[in-house]
């Protein structure tokens, strides 16, 4: 049996209200044929009589009471329906997961998602933080909506963009320490360093950035949180390679000098090509791909 559509059913509801075939083509501004038309599929499709004739005007079948008893819900979950997808076609709600590294969470997401807020009060967001292995996966696996980590990133499911470019630079602490006059692998080998724990995007880069200088890098503390090595750097117990980001409002703590060879890491936009964009998603991109690093 083929399921009946909305407007057969609006069709058959709207004769018995009304009594007659005119009358309810008069409500539904239809033609009577029309009219006539729709209740003969309606009847076709459940195989069983639903009106008849009484005198000049129509009245149900048994069969037909018990399909009205079941309009009444009908129309009400078609209302719930439509009062749910209004708001969605204002482009202004709905739930955004986005997925991010620790660094750009506390530097960079927080004045986006205030925009954001201010102007959809209404959106929900959740921010997840990872490594970029792990937020790439979460995205291909449709857990997060949309992630900001650092290249490179690869997947043919994925949709990826090149946000922009954020140097790592070195971080040494005020006194106490020789700061090399060229900042070169082989010069920072030599000195304690602080570095990102392994398995991230940004450790990677930096121990190619080693190995580029035919040399390794021999940390002396391993940490996933830059305010962590900040302030232990701070402390005086070692030199650090950080996100110039990281150090916009507090970089005068520090010595702050560029990497040779400069060293960037790509902040990159995935998605999964297949992705739905509600209202809300393309409210995010567009604050993200408008943005621009601290």
């Amino acid at each position: 049996m083929r399921a009946p559509n909305l407007d057969q059913l609006r069709t058959f509801s709207a004769l018995l209200a009304t009594g007659t075939f005119s009358a309810a083509a008069r409500r539904l501004n239809l033609t009577q044929p029309a009219v006539s038309r729709q209740i003969r599929e309606l009847e076709k499709r459940f195989s069983v009589r639903l009106v008849e004739r009484a005198g000049r005007r129509v009245r149900p079948t048994r069969a037909g009471e018990q399909l009205l008893e079941q309009m009444q819900r009908i129309e009400a979950a078609v209302s719930d329906a439509m009062a749910i997808m209004v708001p969605y076609q204002d482009d202004a709600v709905g739930r955004v997961v986005i997925g991010t590294g620790a660094t750009a969470c506390i530097y960079l997401l927080p004045s986006i998602l205030h925009g954001l807020r201010k102007r959809y009060p209404a959106m929900q967001i959740l921010v997840h933080t990872g490594n970029t292995p792990d937020i790439v996966r979460l995205v291909e696996d449709n857990v997060i909506d949309v992630g900001l980590v650092t290249g490179p990133v690869h997947g043919r499911s994925l949709s990826i963009t090149v946000w922009g470019d954020d140097e790592q630079v070195a971080v040494f602490p005020k006194s106490g320490m020789s700061i090399p006059s060229s900042v070169t692998p082989a010069a920072l080998s030599e000195l304690p360093l602080v570095l990102y724990e392994p398995g991230g995007n940004t450790r990677r880069l930096v121990d190619d950035w080693f190995r580029r200088g035919d040399t390794e890098a021999r940390p002396v503390m391993e940490l996933g949180s830059v305010e962590a090595m900040k302030e232990l750097v701070a402390a005086g117990l070692g030199c650090g390679i950080l996100p110039r980001m990281a150090l916009a409002k507090d970089g005068r703590r520090f010595v702050v000098r560029s990497l040779n060879p400069v060293l960037r890491r790509k902040l990159t936009i995935v998605m999964r090509r297949d992705k739905v964009l509600s209202g809300g998603l393309r409210h995010m991109l567009k604050a993200l791909k408008s943005a621009k690093t601290p």
